[in-house]
């Protein structure tokens, strides 16, 4: 296992020499997929056939949607046309992030000194896995064989001079034969008959600076313009001199040309594992009852909370995981309007108990707790002249909701919709504000401002007749059958001294049993109180008060 020299530039425009790294990559294929088996308050079963989608395009897909003609790349119609029976789930950096970390981990007990080249492929130097099992094929079917025991399945490893090469050999592996390796010295050889659309994202790999003159901005770019050129194999632009590369593509253009060369001179920079700050706690015989279970977390969060603080650190958003004695699980990530202290983490987990007492079936086994999002100790430190009315707001607001419960204190936000009630919408307090329908979006029917103070949770009934007691009601043109006189509203009888509409109100015309027809009112009463009235089919009532 002897290391080659190659040639790299230098950033002062020398050439130096450095030594190509054997290197072990391990790629675990459509890693977002094995994602949501691993993260999630409900794993989904991988036999399915699912699709990751991020801009409308698929990015990962199980085995089974595979088997129906969905493939990366594609339309997300198309692939729901191929496959009707495609669940279909948006991507998420973070849940990859998230999943593959302790992945990692468990590799890292295996052989140290792993770097992180994305979600779902990894890096490391091979020369110190082999010389302890053995070999290079021995190392990586050692870890190959950890990874099937944590139940990761079709774990593909390629071994070759660099990071590059190492990467492709593992993209060509199969299933019968998930590791492939490339001897010392022979990256090009393998290299030549490769297309070079493997270079499209390649642009992050580049050391060089951005080049000022005719460069491409992306490998994306290069491989268009290659292809559009005749060169469509790597071994033909490797053939191609360094100085037209240069010339034409600039000093990024000359790095991918080092690559296709076979010619990778990056080092492997392993990660700094980060300190463990989750903390859990195995209950044993598992605990029924909400209080008990709080009440064996009070160590665990004050140790949780040192944590983050010997780190200098606190934890603004929390994920609390419960699991249950029969495999049940629920997760949540809770926010704080502040930081989390260790009376605020023991609540959080009670809370979590009571508002998912019918997806816990069994009693809690296990409860984990991890920081979903920290921030610096230092931002959040008493100011040098009091804490100001904010901070006493806060303290008293979340005493209450200690006492009361989560929902004990509610904070109010304005979301999107048609109808006055379902606009409003209540947060608990340090909740982060989460509504269905958006704002900003177009509402055609929707009451433009002045907008009414009151807003009856509940419309309230009421009866709009003629002067000659006759029931008012509109048809589906718009057409009055009668002048409006007044209104009996809560068994009060209200005269109408100005009214004006109808103003229509249509929703989900394409769905018969969802559809709906109403027509709005604004009338003032002899009082001079406005009210705002809703005629549907027939049915008046009074959906709020101008006040």
């Amino acid at each position: 296992m002897t290391e080659r020299a190659i040639s790299r530039p230098h950033r002062f425009g020398r050439w130096v020499e450095v030594a190509a790294v054997r290197t072990l990559v391990l790629w675990f294929p459509d890693w977002p997929v094995t994602a949501l088996a691993l993260d999630g308050p409900e794993p989904m079963n991988l036999e399915r056939p699912i699709a990751v989608v991020e801009n409308n395009l698929v990015v990962a897909c199980s085995a089974a949607a595979r088997a129906d003609g969905v493939k990366r790349g594609q339309r997300r119609r198309d692939a729901q046309a191929r496959c009707p029976r495609l669940v279909v789930v948006a991507s998420d950096a973070a849940r990859d992030q998230r999943a593959f970390s302790p992945v990692v981990s468990s590799i890292e007990e295996q052989a140290p000194g792993v770097q992180i080249i994305r979600p779902g492929m990894c890096a490391l130097r091979v020369r110190g896995p082999a010389r302890y099992y053995g070999g290079e094929a021995e190392a990586a079917k050692v870890l190959q064989e950890a990874l099937r025991e944590r139940g990761l399945q079709g774990v593909r490893a390629g071994i070759a001079d660099g990071p590059f090469t190492a990467e492709q050999a593992a993209r060509l592996t199969r299933p019968a034969d998930p590791t492939c390796i490339v001897l010392t010295g022979e990256s090009a050889q393998f290299l030549a008959p490769l297309p070079v659309r493997v270079l499209g994202g390649m642009s992050e790999l580049s050391a060089a600076p951005r080049a000022t003159r005719g460069a491409t901005a992306t490998g994306t770019d290069l491989v268009g313009l290659l292809d559009r050129l005749g060169v469509h194999t790597l071994g033909q632009f490797a053939a191609m001199s360094e100085e037209r590369v240069r010339e034409r593509f600039g000093d990024r253009g000359l790095r991918l040309h080092a690559l296709a060369g076979g010619s990778d001179s990056r080092a492997i920079e392993p990660r700094t594992p980060p300190p463990e700050l989750h903390r859990e706690v195995a209950f044993e015989p598992p605990l029924e009852i909400a209080e008990q279970v709080a009440f064996g977390m009070r160590i665990a969060a004050e140790e949780f909370i040192a944590g983050i603080g010997a780190a200098d650190l606190v934890c603004t958003e929390l994920r609390v995981e419960l699991l249950g004695d029969r495999g049940e699980r629920s997760e949540r990530v809770w926010l704080h309007p502040a930081s989390f202290d260790a009376a605020a983490v023991v609540d959080r987990v009670r809370w979590q108990l009571g508002e998912d007492e019918g997806r816990l079936r069994s009693g809690v086994a296990l409860v984990r707790i991890s920081p979903e999002a920290v921030d610096a100790a230092s931002h959040h430190r008493p100011a040098i002249f009091g804490t100001g009315p904010e901070e006493r707001v806060h303290h008293a607001l979340s005493r209450v909701q200690a006492m009361l419960g989560h929902r004990g204190v509610l904070t109010p936000a304005v979301g999107g919709g048609r109808w006055l009630a379902e606009r409003q919408v209540l947060v608990p307090w340090g909740d982060r504000a989460v509504v269905t329908k958006e704002r900003a979006r177009p509402w055609p029917g929707s009451l433009p401002d002045p907008l009414p103070a009151t807003v009856f949770p509940e419309s309230r009934t009421v009866e709009v007749t003629s002067l000659g007691g006759y029931l008012v009601e509109v048809d589906e043109r718009g057409n009055m059958s009668a002048v409006p006189g007044l209104f009996v509203e809560a068994g009060r009888k209200r005269a109408i001294a100005e009214w004006a509409g109808p103003w229509p109100v249509v929703e989900r015309g394409w769905d018969a049993a969802r559809t709906r027809r109403a027509h709005r009112f604004q009338v003032v009463d002899a009082d001079g109180t406005g009210w705002l009235l809703v005629c549907d089919r027939g049915s008046w009532t009074a959906e709020a008060r101008y006040d």
